[in-house]
């Protein structure tokens, strides 16, 4: 099945207004600019956002922050991001900060017909026994939390230990950026750019990947596939233009 979309426009265009969205990237690195851009520009709003972090101001998810396009952010660090901090802070942005590698998880879950898991991380804490502020008011006065989570007690090497139940993450639309992908939807990611890449592709009911190069089925040795085309329904080719456009997050100088 060929599933190459001519533009990143025509990719995004159902995404609907309400959507939850899983998106792949690490800071700058390996997230799917032209499609976050196509999105912006189709005026897509209300938005639920799953990636590790939010972009920077300017760039990145920080574009569609910037044009109060997101209504909901799952995340596990927004540090770099002034703009979030004030949304969030003011009440106009719901955020429910996870732990990175259980955000991870709950993804990779989500794309396995996993409904949900237990694990140590987050145990004691207000991850497991609820109260971390979701939203607050225009006041800064919390107005919502996240809920208390179920604890179970299992046998392990360490003797009898607390776990914590997560509930798996399926959105209804993922976004990637890969390095090289064929017609079939088979993608190769470079190096670090990998990152939340597969795990937001999996996650996805509907996964849109933005690839840097496109070639022809059978051209990807089937062992260095890092994500089989079953994942992935629609692939965007990116020009020479668009792939080069990658941005530094912190520029260092002497």
């Amino acid at each position: 099945m060929d599933k190459v979309i001519s533009s990143a426009a025509e990719a995004v265009a159902d995404i609907p207004d309400g959507a939850t969205l899983t998106v792949g990237g690490f800071g700058l690195c390996g997230i799917p600019s032209v499609l976050i851009a196509a999105l912006l520009d189709a005026g897509t709003t209300d938005l639920e956002v799953v990636s590790n972090n939010a972009g920077v101001d300017g760039w990145g998810l920080g574009r569609l922050l910037a044009a109060r396009r997101l209504r909901r952010v799952v995340a596990s660090y927004v540090g770099e991001n002034k703009e979030f901090a004030r949304q969030y802070l003011s009440g106009e942005l719901e955020v429910e900060l996870t732990p990175q590698g259980t955000l991870a998880e709950r993804m990779r879950a989500g794309g396995s017909g996993i409904a949900g898991f237990y694990t140590r991380t987050g145990v004691g804490t207000q991850v497991a026994d609820g109260g971390l502020p979701w939203r607050y008011d225009d006041a800064g006065n919390v107005i919502k939390t996240s809920p208390q989570k179920p604890v179970m007690r299992f046998e392990t090497r360490a003797g009898e230990q607390e776990f914590v139940l997560e509930e798996a993450i399926v959105s209804d639309f993922g976004l990637v950026r890969a390095w090289k992908g064929d017609r079939h939807g088979n993608l190769v990611f470079n190096q670090s750019a990998r990152n939340f890449n597969p795990l937001a592709a999996m996650a996805g009911q509907v996964t849109i990947a933005e690839v840097e190069e496109l070639v022809e089925p059978g051209e990807l040795d089937p062992d260095q596939v890092h994500l089989p085309g079953v994942y992935v329904h629609r692939v965007v080719p990116l020009t020479p233009e668009q792939a080069a456009d990658k941005r530094i997050e912190k520029r260092t100088v002497r």
